[in-house]
């Protein structure tokens, strides 16, 4: 009779189901977001992975606020959940780091176990003695990009059947963290590394990778996304090497023997900062001049010391820090330095007072040289959904100096890849797919050939590619379709340095491992 009289005891609990439905909204609202974010136009690959990269942070976010607040489950099983979800977010950030990012910004993971420390190199050294007395002078490869600073070398003749003369491996070895490329001269590869809290300079034995000299400075430079370590290429000139670290640490040191003849602060000594990504750009040697962009304000932009003994001779400019090299052209019949700033700048060898200026976007890094087409004009690049241009530099008969456009295409858009320029044509990675444009008009020829974000040369008529996976390969530079030729792999991870050929030698490396491969030739 007290049950009947109290009918709220005899009946169980109310029981609340788990309220699925907002799963299934969340689900679906993603769904539609990613379809969305595939199907509209997007200026560059990296502005897609940035979009899906917040449609997944806003789907593991909606999920949790359900979980917690939605879900309808009790409460000891959500608290569980979500310290399961936490403890697994933990092991995950506790077992591995994030070790850069691809070109297209996407994360790169690696175990935090995983030693970086240098190991004993392979050599292959049988031949040594012969190899040796086969290097001439005239193969150097002395600065950035050759001996011309444009990506594009006289010889050798090389082979193009890779599958019955293989590259031969003459030695590789782990090497100290840097985005810089190796530069050639006689029997020594040079690089700068970073080893620990020490930034170095380092002269290898081409044909053995046997360390001759080093040297360091107590300097280091690293960021999450960018990575370790420097970033330029050494120039050799006059018997000496100069190196501009990620720092900003400008060295003198001699070829032989790698002794410190001078070094600067170039960024503190003109009050500059050390730019997002690194002081990237690798010093112009010139007469007795070595010329350095700094990225400082209050005319000294683009300063240039005494290759002697490190005076300041002049400086220039007030532009903003820039990833790309200065390098020497002749426009108009007037030798000029011409730097990819915020704009397309020139500037006076002699005293560098600004010649002209050409506007480009800005906003975001430039990086790629500019290509001289003739005797007047230019094609410059940059990645981001920007794209090409042609200018035409003219000067009048009263001195004045005129840069203007002839075409813009969005179809080229080297992040920071360097394009070549091949009979009426040019070559480059567009966002990391290789295209050729009529160097003419602008338009696009083909595209194909996903590489990545890698590097070019061109050797007398065929396109040498380091990919961004490590592999190298040989093109057919011709305006018709992709003409790939032979291809074999040289390195593991993320190959982004640019490479040397000196003669038949291939020296190459990235942030972790480098190599030297002796390419078959004619």
């Amino acid at each position: 009779m007290s049950d009947l009289a109290n009918p709220s005891l005899s009946q169980p609990p109310h029981n609340y189901s788990i309220r699925w439905w907002p799963v299934v909204g969340i689900f679906l609202a993603s769904a539609i977001a990613c379809l969305v974010v595939f199907t509209i136009p997007h200026p560059s690959r990296q502005h897609l992975n940035i979009q899906l990269a917040q449609v997944f942070f806003f789907t593991f976010g909606a999920l949790l606020i359900w979980l917690i607040f939605g879900s309808r489950l009790r409460k000891k099983i959500r608290i569980l959940l979500l310290a399961g979800i936490l403890i697994l977010i933990g092991g995950i950030a506790a077992s591995f780091r994030i070790h850069g990012v691809t070109g297209n910004l996407v994360p790169i993971l690696e175990p935090r176990w995983a030693s970086h420390r240098l190991q004993a190199p392979i050599v292959i050294a049988a031949t040594n003695k012969q190899l040796v007395a086969s290097i001439p002078g005239a193969s150097d490869f002395p600065q950035f990009l050759g001996p011309t600073r444009n990506g594009i070398l006289i010889g050798p003749r090389l082979q193009t059947n890779w599958t019955t003369h293989p590259p031969s491996l003459l030695w590789r070895q782990p090497i100290g963290t840097a985005w810089s490329g190796f530069v050639v001269s006689g029997s020594l590869a040079i690089t700068q590394e970073q080893r620990g809290e020490e930034e170095l300079v380092v002269a290898y034995e081409l044909l053995t990778g046997k360390v001759v000299w080093s040297h360091n400075s107590k300097t280091r430079y690293f960021t999450t996304l960018a990575g370790e370590g420097p970033r330029a290429n050494p120039s050799i000139a006059r018997g000496r090497v100069f190196a501009q670290g990620a720092t900003g640490i400008l060295s003198c040191l001699d070829l032989a023997t790698g002794r410190l003849i001078w070094e600067k602060d170039i960024l503190q000594e003109n009050q500059a900062r050390v730019p997002g990504w690194g002081q990237s750009s690798s010093p112009l040697v010139m007469d007795d001049l070595v010329v350095v962009s700094t990225g400082a304000r209050q005319d000294r932009s683009l300063v240039a010391y005494r290759c002697g003994d490190g005076a300041p001779a002049w400086s220039a400019g007030s532009d903003d820090e820039t990833y790309c090299s200065p390098t020497l052209l002749t426009l108009a019949g007037i030798p000029q330095i011409v730097l990819f700033s915020d704009s397309l700048i020139s500037h006076d060898p002699a005293t560098g007072k600004e010649l002209w200026r050409f506007a480009w976007p800005h906003g975001h890094p430039h990086v790629a040289m500019p290509v001289q087409v003739n005797g007047t004009d230019l094609i410059v690049s940059s990645g981001y959904g920007t794209g090409s241009g042609r200018v035409r530099v003219q000067r009048d008969s009263s001195g004045v100096w005129n840069a203007a456009p002839v075409w813009r295409t969005n179809r080229l858009k080297a992040k920071f890849t360097n394009p070549v320029l091949f009979g009426h044509y040019i070559f480059g990675l567009d966002d990391g797919i290789l295209a050729c444009l009529d160097a003419e008009t602008g338009d696009q020829r083909w595209k194909d050939g996903r590489y990545g974000h890698g590097q070019t040369l061109l050797v007398r008529d065929l396109l040498l590619v380091t990919a961004e996976n490590g592999e190298v390969l040989l093109v057919d530079p011709q305006p018709d379709r992709l003409r790939e030729l032979c291809k074999s792999p040289s390195l593991s991870g993320k190959t982004w340095n640019p490479p040397a050929l000196a003669g038949e030698y291939l020296v190459v490396r990235n942030d972790k491992e480098a190599a030297c491969y002796r390419l078959p030739s004619y």
